[in-house]
C-alpha cells in the first residue's frame, strides 16, 4: 500500500497581524495625540493664568480663601473681565488720555521703553484684522541660489527702501523658522525673486510646522475633489 504523501505544513505568517496592530497604533497616535497636547496646553495655560491672578486678588474677594480645593479657571476668568473692563475705559477720553500720559512716561525710561514697545507691537500684529496679516505664501530662493524655502509676503515694499535698492518692484517677506514659524527673518526681495503660490497661508504654515511632512494638494487635486464632493486637506507625505 502506497504512502499517501503529506503536505508540509506551512509556517502561520504573523507579519501582517503586526503591521496592521503597528498601522492601527499610529492612526490612533494621530488622533490622540493632538487632542491630548491641546488638552494638556489649555489646562497648563489656565494653571499659568491662576497661579499669577489669584495672589493678586484680595483676600475677601479671592475664592481660594473660601474653598480650600484649587477652582481652576477662576484666576483666567478675572484676568477676562479685569482685561474687558480695561479696554471700556481705554475708549473713553479719559481712558486714552491715562494712557497717553503713561506711554510718554514709559518712553523716557530707555531699557524699560524698548521691552514695552516690542510687547505692544507683538500684541497689536496678534490681536490686528486679517487685513494686515499675511495673505499670500511664497517661495525664495534662501540661503542661496539653487535652495528654496517657505515664505510669506507682508507688503509691497515702498518709501526709501524700494527707492535706495534701484529696484522697480520688491516685496517684504518674512521667511520664518521650522517648526517654530513666530522667529525668522524679514527679507527685501525683488519682485522678480519671488514665486507666489497657490496654496493659501494656512496650508503653507502646516508645511513649515510640520517640517515638510504634511504636504498641501495642488490645485488641481483641490479642483478635482470639489467636482466630486470630496473635502481635501493637507495629507502627510507619502
Amino acid at each position: 500500500m502506497a504512502k499517501q504523501k503529506t503536505k508540509p505544513v506551512k509556517p502561520v505568517r504573523r507579519s501582517g497581524f503586526i503591521a496592521r496592530i503597528r498601522n492601527n497604533f499610529f492612526t490612533g497616535l494621530v488622533v490622540v495625540l493632538p487632542v491630548f497636547l491641546t488638552i494638556y496646553m489649555l489646562w497648563a495655560f489656565v494653571g499659568f493664568v491662576d497661579n499669577r491672578v489669584l495672589p493678586l486678588i484680595p483676600e475677601q474677594f479671592n475664592p481660594r480663601s473660601y474653598n480650600d480645593t484649587n477652582v481652576r479657571g477662576a484666576g483666567l476668568v478675572v484676568f477676562l473681565i479685569f482685561t474687558t473692563f480695561v479696554g471700556s475705559m481705554m475708549k473713553g477720553i479719559f481712558g486714552r488720555q491715562l494712557l497717553r500720559f503713561g506711554e510718554n512716561m514709559v518712553d523716557r525710561v530707555p531699557v524699560v521703553r524698548s521691552i514695552y514697545n516690542g510687547a505692544k507691537q507683538i500684541v497689536e500684529t496678534i490681536t490686528s484684522s486679517s487685513d494686515s496679516n499675511f495673505d499670500r505664501a511664497c517661495l525664495v530662493e534662501y540661503p542661496r541660489k539653487g535652495i528654496w524655502a517657505i515664505a510669506f509676503i507682508s507688503t509691497a515694499t515702498s518709501g526709501e527702501l524700494l527707492t535706495k535698492s534701484g529696484q522697480k518692484a520688491m516685496y517684504s517677506v518674512f521667511l520664518p523658522t521650522t517648526p517654530n514659524p513666530t522667529s525668522g527673518f524679514l527679507l527685501f526681495l525683488p519682485a522678480e525673486d519671488v514665486i507666489i503660490l497657490e496654496m493659501d497661508v494656512e496650508a503653507a504654515a502646516k508645511l513649515v510646522i510640520s517640517a515638510g511632512l504634511v504636504m498641501p494638494p495642488t490645485a488641481a487635486e483641490i479642483k478635482a475633489a470639489k467636482a466630486q464632493g470630496v473635502r481635501v486637506g493637507s495629507s502627510p507625505k507619502g
